[in-house]
């Protein structure tokens, strides 16, 4: 028997299922555990690094006190492996004791003490993806509760173990039951990249009704290559993805990996303008008591932030893309507008670029526009319409634009 395609069950639980939560008007900022450390539940050997009470109190405590909160990381979110392996006697999820000694509802305490939101994640299967218990349809509405009144402020929903029908009616189900409760719980879906992530499988203005954001494509990894494949990935399907996006329901093509091991500087440049452009959430997956200077520096870059932040939620797209460049633009509020150069050649030496502002389609204000680069942290002039600007990108690098008009 074939399954219930999502499109038709979606269009059977229409509005009832929405989500209704006011929240996430601009994309998500915040801390995600899962790409730097995974299922790691070996306390006794790296207390540090293990899945526990103790990481994400220690990232509560970098967020609030090395900037990154004022900047709008708001978020510490704990992914899979954090539960017990059994439900306790009343069928409820329960943390394992021994890495979680305090309870969620007192680390969710800790967290709100700190000017912070706690995240959470399960799994819309039998089990998660790392074995632990999953959500069935049985158990959305207790696990709903629960969270609620641990005091939780998002879910992440995850699909492994799982199939299509159950997803189709799972994930609707779950976004009722969080509503229900009468606490804000932001709502991130994996079932998109579960579909495959495009249409007829995936119906977008349906999803959009039931879920704050939503993963559309496979799990990032820490290198280069990743990057690149889900930048392409977006762009070949942005005439589906970015009328999919905006205030309260975000695409999310995953976590930034800036800080990590995979990325050289130019690299992770590139990851936060394009990340920028895409109106993307911005969850971050490294260690936050050892990162980098440069690093830092770039995720906390307040004009790159203030892009992505716009509060239009206009997902950018890719204009150009040739052997070497690829030319992406986001229409801002007030008539500003963001474009990243993207150089993918890295054959070692920087390439010139020539910019104006009528190739780029930014022609509303004929006085012309203020342009600065956002990395160098400086003004590059007023430019005219027809006027050059030059630019010198370096390999597997980027250069971000952020263009204000002259006009009032």
């Amino acid at each position: 028997m074939q399954p219930v395609p999502l499109v038709t069950l979606l269009s059977v639980l229409g509005l009832a299922c929405s989500l209704d939560n006011g929240l996430m008007r601009t994309p998500p900022m915040g801390w995600l555990a899962w790409e730097r450390y995974r299922c790691n539940t070996d306390c006794t050997n790296d207390p540090d690094n293990c899945i526990s009470e103790h990481l994400f109190r220690a990232m509560a405590d970098r967020l609030a006190e090395d900037g990154w909160r004022a900047l709008g990381y708001e978020y510490v979110n704990i992914d899979d492996c954090w539960t017990s392996k059994k439900r306790d006697a009343q069928g409820r999820l329960q943390p394992d004791p021994k890495r979680f000694p305090s309870g969620i509802k007192a680390l969710a305490d800790y967290v709100h003490a700190k000017g912070l939101k706690l995240g959470i994640y399960g799994d819309m299967g039998l089990y998660t993806c790392g074995g632990y218990p999953g959500t069935t349809l049985d158990t959305v509405q207790i696990d709903a509760e629960t969270f609620a009144e641990w005091g939780v402020d998002m879910l992440k929903l995850d699909g492994c173990y799982s199939n299509d029908s159950m997803k189709a009616e799972g994930y609707p189900k779950m976004s009722a039951a969080l509503n229900a409760t009468g606490r804000p719980i932001a709502y991130s879906c994996s079932w998109p990249a579960y579909q495959g992530g495009l249409p007829p499988q995936v119906n977008y203005t349906q999803l959009g009704e039931i879920c704050n954001l939503w993963r559309n494509y496979g799990d990032i990894q820490d290198s280069w290559d990743d990057v690149l494949n889900v930048i392409d990935w977006f762009g070949k399907n942005q005439e589906v993805l970015q009328p999919a996006a905006g205030p309260g329901h975000w695409n999310d093509p995953d976590m930034l990996i800036i800080g990590d091991f995979g990325l050289s500087y130019e690299q992770s440049k590139v990851q936060m303008a394009l990340w920028a452009v895409l109106a993307a959430p911005l969850f971050m997956s490294n260690d936050l008591r050892s990162i980098s200077d440069k690093a830092k520096e770039i995720l906390q870059n307040q004009m790159a932030i203030s892009i992505n932040q716009d509060r239009l939620g206009l997902q950018g797209v890719r204009m150009l893309k040739d052997k070497y460049f690829e030319v992406w633009k986001r229409t801002l509020s007030k008539g500003e507008y963001a474009v990243a150069f993207l150089l993918t050649a890295n054959d070692g030496t920087p390439r010139p670029y020539l910019a104006n502002l009528a190739k780029l389609y930014i022609v509303d204000c004929r006085l012309g526009y203020k342009v600065y680069d956002v990395f160098d942290s400086s003004f590059l002039g007023i430019f005219t319409l027809i006027d050059v600007i030059y630019l010198k990108i370096n390999p597997s690098g980027v250069v971000l634009l952020h263009i204000s008009p002259v006009c009032v």
